[in-house]
């Protein structure tokens, strides 16, 4: 007796409002792509609702689809996780970018603004096991968790102007506030110890691309279980801009006095102002996500995503999920047999 294959099912996740539409027009195109995969597809097109992905994410997740497919922006991928990441059984992930910035296409090699090439990646069945972070107890992000006066710009440009300017409008908006950026005194635990002193901006960075800059932290790895922290110890202008300009130049800032940067798995980020100063806000992937003090935790190879791994370094990601589920199994065989006394 031959018993047959189970049917594979994704579920497609889609913004219709985001990069100018471009979904829309192609979401038809896309389910045929799925199908011709293997997978038994159907959509959901989120609405005004700032929990509608998250939502139908977390339903999808619970109802047993092997595949969910966000397409949209940042924020849309940072709703879908944030639906499945809390599930003990999660859906592999895979992304059609059609957003303003798309840093974690770029860091998956994800073609952005093309949905039928994206959805081809796929077809290529290549994963990585990603890191996601999680801040307090509740909010999970993809790629970056920020504070400080030039984090904010994210929320100063409005909506409308991204759509129609797309990144240029945050460049724009970056300059204007250039000379408004001032040091805050903060205390940061981390794994290595405690920093305090002054900052003007603090990242931590699951990827290596942080606002269409692919060398802020240049050296970040998708899955070793880290983030990238980095803290600027200036809000001096011209050094500022000089260091962007290192940035530019192949990641060279991470060197420079003004500069804190290293790898943690743990973060604590407490200002140490009064407590009826302005507070420091926190931005997770590009929104707001609340007020310091907070704790961020690395949950690693959390959610495994498709991508592109063909043009990913080598650097950049461990392995592949099947050597690293072995060694996963390696290393619980051998803490079961230390516990036997084996």
């Amino acid at each position: 007796m031959v018993l047959e294959e189970k049917q594979k099912r994704a579920r497609l996740i889609y913004n219709p409002t985001s990069g100018q539409e471009i979904m829309k027009k192609h979401v038809a195109e896309v389910l045929d792509i799925l199908e011709g995969y293997g997978y038994e597809t159907s959509a959901f097109q989120t609405t005004s609702d700032p929990e509608s992905a998250r939502r139908e994410a977390g339903r999808a997740g619970l109802a047993g689809f092997d595949l969910i497919i966000a397409a949209g922006g940042d924020g849309t991928i940072n709703e879908v996780v944030n639906g499945i990441a809390p599930l003990e059984n999660r859906p592999k992930l895979a992304i059609i970018p059609t957003g303003t910035t798309n840093d974690y296409a770029r860091a998956l090699k994800v073609p952005r603004s093309n949905p039928v090439a994206a959805a081809h990646i796929i077809g290529k069945n290549q994963t990585i096991k990603m890191d996601i972070g999680l801040a307090r107890q509740s909010d999970f992000f993809i790629n970056i968790a920020a504070a400080g006066t030039l984090t904010e710009l994210t929320y100063s440009v409005p909506s409308q102007l991204k759509t129609i300017f797309g990144y240029l409008a945050y460049v724009a908006k970056g300059a204007e506030l250039l000379p408004q950026i001032q040091l805050t005194p903060v205390k940061v635990t981390h794994d290595h110890g405690v920093f305090e002193g002054k900052v003007s901006m603090i990242f931590a960075a699951l990827t290596n691309t942080i606002g269409g800059f692919e060398q802020i932290a240049p050296d970040a790895m998708l899955d070793d279980g880290n983030f990238t922290l980095i803290m600027v110890k200036t809000s001096n202008l011209f050094e500022i801009l000089h260091l962007i300009r290192l940035v530019l130049q192949g990641g060279k800032h991470v060197e420079h006095r003004q500069i804190e940067y290293l790898k943690t798995s743990f973060i604590k980020i407490e200002p140490q102002t009064p407590t009826d100063s302005r507070p420091m806000m926190i931005n997770l992937d590009g929104e707001y996500g609340g007020d310091a003090p907070i704790e961020l935790k690395n949950l690693k190879n959390h959610i495994e995503f498709f991508c592109n791994t063909d043009e990913i370094s080598d650097a950049a990601y461990s392995m592949d999920p099947f050597e690293l589920e072995i060694e996963e199994n390696v290393q619980k065989f051998a803490h079961e047999a230390e516990e036997l006394n084996f």
